[in-house]
């Protein structure tokens, strides 16, 4: 063997061992976590002012298994992206879907919980009849997804829908509902609960479980939760953690740690836990 041979066969040998250790030399020993601290239950505020709900158990619980310090901050739905971006913290757990149009900006850890999306109604309205389906229809089976929309077309023509601005939610009922309803965006979906209380508009379009921890208050008495439930398709692949693209040992660590969160059954105990359905995803 020539000695030029021997001198590319170490060559390659140092960076297959040397590979590992780059990895873990990127590996971050402190992190900061963004959530929204306003989409109850999965992260919300409480009154002492401290962060609470389903997503801030489940980063606690993969900050652990990462081994890291981990800080959890609030800030608002709208500026997530941006900050992120910029440095402000590290990575989004915010209910976040997981969609192509997000991964331009900014990459996702697999997801950690897929939540099917749909409307919250006046049980005596004619949507509000039918009462909730356990029914969820996937985008991407183009068919049967647009006849079971054009089958709820009809229930909600001329009605105001509330949607929180900036979410896949909002892209949904423009891309689907645009042409028969009324829609008045909202920062939060807290103040379309309000105005929903309120009378001033006739349905919200949220994830399910989010709808049914609004209508579980004593205000919220006669409405309901009504028709099937959608994913996939413009609402992505669930939801996920979200960090910048060049982090990618961090991704690693989310990924192995969600894995083993979904393994152990973590995410379905603290999941019925808070919003009383098993949210893990389907592999």
């Amino acid at each position: 063997m020539t000695s030029r041979r021997m001198a590319a066969i170490a060559a390659a040998f140092m960076t297959i061992i040397s590979a590992p250790l780059a990895s873990a030399a990127d590996a971050p020993k402190a992190i900061t976590i963004a959530t929204e601290g306003a989409y109850a239950p999965w992260n919300f505020t409480t009154a002492d002012g401290k962060l609470d709900g389903l997503e801030i158990e489940i980063a606690n619980d993969l900050c652990a298994r990462m081994k890291i310090k981990c800080t959890i901050i609030a800030q608002n739905w709208d500026g997530l992206i941006p900050s992120l971006t910029v440095g402000k913290f590290d990575v989004i757990m915010a209910s976040m879907f997981i969609t192509p149009k997000r991964l331009e900006t900014i990459a996702f850890s697999k997801p950690y919980a897929v939540d099917p999306s749909g409307f919250a109604v006046a049980k005596e309205s004619d949507l509000g009849k039918l009462g909730i389906s356990n029914e969820k229809f996937k985008l991407e089976d183009e068919a049967v997804s647009k006849a079971a929309i054009e089958k709820l077309k009809p229930l909600l023509k001329g009605k105001v829908v509330g949607v929180q601005s900036g979410t896949t939610n909002l892209e949904f009922v423009k891309k689907y509902f645009g042409d028969t309803v009324e829609i008045r965006e909202y920062k939060t979906t807290e103040q379309h609960d309000l105005d929903l209380a309120a009378g001033r508009v006739d349905a919200l379009f949220s994830q399910q479980t989010v709808l049914a921890a609004t209508l579980a208050k004593p205000e919220f008495a006669d409405y309901t939760v009504a028709g099937p439930g959608f994913v996939g398709g413009i609402f992505g692949l669930g939801s996920g953690a979200g960090m910048r693209k060049e982090d990618k040992a961090l991704k690693e660590m989310f990924d192995t740690a969600i894995d083993a969160a979904i393994a152990d059954g973590t995410i379905k105990r603290l999941s019925e836990k808070w919003v009383h359905t098993d949210v893990t995803p389907v592999k």
